[in-house]
């Protein structure tokens, strides 16, 4: 099932993603429909109203905003963190977005004035049921909603110089989240892909991650508390690079979709 958040008449509404999607158009939406719910289906029962509208006549939101926290996990694939002179943590490396960096499809990412360079990063992301305390790799699964695209957008430069990655990774739309949450999916071994102005840039698949997706729930929820709606981003393959304003960036992750955000400054 996919769930996704968009406007309607004005208003945010979830809803039921439903048809194939396609490849031989610039989004992959081609003619899906939306089964319009009532409410917020992750916080409250949420039913269908009935209505029912194609996705390319709304405009599509962000499918989540964490109430919580972005746990973003950094050099979690050798060949990135070859590409940027580092060594491969033996642990997972946890960083923080924070809500007011995500945006969703077609948004704009805003590059920050303080930074020279500006990179994005292709990322699969997990998106968190319930709350989650000290969770073993064997149960994770029970802690998993679905999964979305995320886009890792990083000020290479202030990530350099700062030591700590608030600044680098927490810039406002720092975090595009979309086109919408995937709620069955065996995530073992999907294509990952990234382009810049239709360039492929990234070409990898989430089998290269140094921590699968159970070891990561497992390791961040023995220190932290992972809650409802908190996502976590699994890290990026080789082949980020430096965006400006005026280029676009698409991510392609197989079974989910494609989230497309323009660059300004």
């Amino acid at each position: 099932m996919r769930i996704a958040r968009f406007t309607l008449e004005d208003e945010p509404h979830y809803g039921i993603v439903e048809g194939d999607l396609r490849t031989d158009d610039a989004d992959g939406f081609g003619n899906l429909e939306l089964v319009v719910l009532s409410g917020d289906p992750f916080f409250s029962p949420a039913e269908p109203t009935g209505q029912r509208v194609k996705v390319d006549d709304v405009r599509l939101l962000a499918p989540i905003i964490p109430r919580s926290k972005v746990v973003g996990i950094g050099r979690n694939y050798a060949e990135h963190a070859a590409e940027l002179g580092n060594e491969v943590p033996k642990e997972p490396l946890m960083f923080f977005k924070p809500n007011t960096a995500v945006i969703g499809p077609d948004d704009p990412i805003r590059l920050p004035a303080r930074s020279e360079n500006v990179s994005y990063e292709a990322e699969l992301a997990v998106v968190i049921s319930r709350i989650c305390k000290n969770v073993p790799r064997e149960r994770a699964q029970d802690c998993i909603l679905g999964y979305t695209i995320a886009n890792d957008v990083t000020a290479r430069d202030l990530q350099k110089t700062d030591g700590q990655w608030a600044r680098a990774k927490g810039f406002d739309t720092s975090c595009p989240l979309g086109p919408w949450i995937e709620t069955d999916l065996d995530v073992e071994d999907l294509a990952i892909r990234s382009w810049v102005d239709g360039d492929l840039k990234q070409d990898g698949r989430t089998s290269q991650m140094i921590h699968d997706v159970p070891d990561l729930i497992s390791y961040v929820s023995e220190m932290i508390t992972l809650l409802p709606g908190d996502v976590i981003l699994t890290g990026t393959p080789a082949g980020v690079g430096q965006i400006v304003a005026g280029q676009r960036v698409r991510i392609d992750i197989e079974g989910i979709g494609v989230l497309s955000n323009p660059v300004l400054d």
